[in-house]
């Protein structure tokens, strides 16, 4: 595999192109410093390998050591996947954006290129599209469908031009549409507004995430738009079979359809999930909290899972409660009557009722509606 400036081309062995082929586009004072092989090659698992230490040594013309205060990328500057044939094109591409600062990968196999994708998730991919076929759209409109893949930038870089080709990139998700005879400096300057758009909305998810509020974009239908990690990692883990690539839960598609009836900027529905829904573990909530509402019927859905047993415990331990206090107001909090709990919990409406009246003291109110209040209150905290 060879790199040249800050350049990984993943390409077999057998296609490499000679050293002095890279050189003469990278330029005379950038050689490659150091060909990374590995038993699979995997571009993914010589990135992680090579590219934390940064992708790039100066090496000095004269033949003296290398300098060690030289220029190098690192794992934090941008990664653009360029999927196109390793031509003169591609590579001075690959080359200006090198002197932009960033990170350029091609990957000139189109049938490896969405695993490609899924390994390096790369901050923006520059795709080609064959003089013939649909091979790059359908991998565009591939991509557009993943969750887990569709925030990544996709620009058109091509010699197809006619506007039927236009329409078609942009309809499957692309956003942009550049004809490779352009002057680099204008798709370098595209490629890094796209790069600080895409940088912009990714920080808003991480910020949702980081704040405990991990949401998800859904359609008017249920479907899922797209996913910040945290929500994609909270789904997987509850629902063993599902992948940020598949469709929606079936409970969980039927609870979102009702937030979307329901059509109120602050509204929220909680689901009891079990063993039928495809979860391992019973007695897990899953709250759908309603954060936003586009004029187009899209939401966005923060989503909050707790276990039934650790919110007891925050009730005893916040309110001064007993366990079975706890497990009472707990199902107060969730719209249950007496009879309904007595059932649940196996005693008496009386049992219930006498418990309630000490919640009430213990809590400052009269009803319960504020017992409830207090409970969702509470859980939020």
């Amino acid at each position: 595999m060879p790199v040249s400036g800050n350049t990984v081309v993943a390409t077999p062995e057998n296609h490499m192109r000679p050293y002095a082929e890279y050189a003469r586009i990278a330029g005379p004072a950038w050689a490659p410093a150091a060909v990374i092989r590995t038993k699979t090659d995997d571009l993914a698992e010589s990135y992680m390998a090579f590219g934390r230490k940064g992708f790039m040594q100066r090496v000095p013309t004269d033949g003296s050591e290398n300098d060690q205060s030289s220029e190098t990328l690192t794992s934090g500057s941008p990664r653009v996947l360029v999927i196109d044939a390793i031509t003169d094109s591609a590579l001075s591409l690959a080359k200006a954006l090198k002197d932009a600062g960033i990170v350029a990968l091609i990957e000139p196999d189109r049938a490896r290129a969405f695993d490609r994708v899924r390994a390096l998730q790369p901050n923006l991919i520059v795709m080609d599209v064959p003089h013939s076929g649909r091979e790059g759209f359908d991998l565009a409109a591939r991509l557009q469908k993943d969750p887990a893949l569709q925030h990544i930038p996709v620009i058109f870089r091509t010699d197809r031009m006619e506007t039927e080709n236009v329409l078609l990139g942009l309809e499957v998700g692309g956003l942009d549409y550049i004809a490779k005879g352009r002057p680099l400096s204008e798709i370098v300057a595209r490629i890094r507004t796209h790069l600080r758009v895409a940088h912009v909305a990714q920080t808003m998810r991480l910020a949702l995430d980081a704040s405990n509020r991990p949401t998800i974009g859904v359609k008017p239908d249920g479907s899922l738009l797209w996913c910040t990690p945290a929500a994609a990692d909270l789904l997987s883990g509850l629902f063993v079979t599902w992948q940020p690539n598949t469709p929606l839960p079936p409970v969980l598609r039927n609870v979102l359809e009702e937030l979307i009836l329901q059509g109120s900027p602050d509204g929220r529905k909680t689901v009891q999930l079990s063993q039928t829904d495809g979860v391992q573990n019973e007695g897990i909530e899953l709250e759908c909290i309603l954060a936003g509402l586009t004029d187009d019927g899209a939401m966005g859905v923060t989503l909050l899972s707790r276990s039934r047993s650790d919110e007891e415990r925050r009730l005893a331990v916040r309110h001064n409660l007993t366990t079975r206090e706890a497990q009472v107001l707990f199902w107060i909090g969730r719209g249950k009557s007496n009879r309904d709990i007595s059932e649940i919990l196996g005693i008496s409406a009386r049992t219930v009722n006498k418990h309630l009246e000490q919640i009430f003291v213990k809590l400052g109110v009269e009803n319960r509606a504020s017992a409830a209040a207090i409970v969702v209150k509470t859980s939020s905290e």
